[in-house]
């Protein structure tokens, strides 16, 4: 049975998008993922711009509410909060959650500079979601991710 997998962080704009796109064309069939956000706001057009950069295109995709999910009573075997340390205690706690997880990444609508300088920033955020999206994968695969597990990654 697919585990069930909600990344979110503050706007749904980039990070939590990033890291749902990238389980989903990496963890196969292993997999539900979604995305949600606390304040959602469009797509940030960095992120999809380095998504198109794994083959993987967003446009047109709507952002979503974190308590719209909760509301609607969604349950998930991983919640995955990819903001900062001081928004990743804003999220709610989901009806049958078996795991919380923060990993903390910088936020690409707080690049400032030329539109490649934000793009390499961005880039470069993207592959640090990557590492522990493949991460994720391979201690689900492997039965590894167990209760005792911890609840905060360190990134990088």
């Amino acid at each position: 049975m697919a585990k069930k997998v909600l990344f979110v962080c503050i706007h749904n704009s980039a990070r939590s998008q990033i890291a749902e796109e990238l389980l989903r064309k990496y963890g196969e069939n292993e997999f539900e993922v979604q995305s949600a956000g606390f304040e959602p706001a469009g797509i940030n057009p960095l992120a999809i711009e380095i998504l198109r950069e794994e083959n993987i295109n967003i446009d047109g995709k709507e952002t979503n509410s974190v308590f719209d999910l909760f509301k609607a009573g969604k349950t998930f075997n991983y919640v995955i909060t990819v903001c900062d340390e001081g928004n990743a205690q804003r999220c709610p706690l989901f009806p049958g959650l078996n795991y919380r997880i923060h990993w903390s990444f910088e936020d690409p609508s707080s690049f400032t500079g030329r539109d490649e300088e934000r793009l390499a920033k961005t880039r470069t955020v993207k592959e640090q979601i990557k590492k522990e999206v493949l991460q994720l994968i391979e201690l689900v695969k492997t039965g590894q991710l167990k209760d005792n597990f911890p609840t905060t990654w360190k990134v990088g």
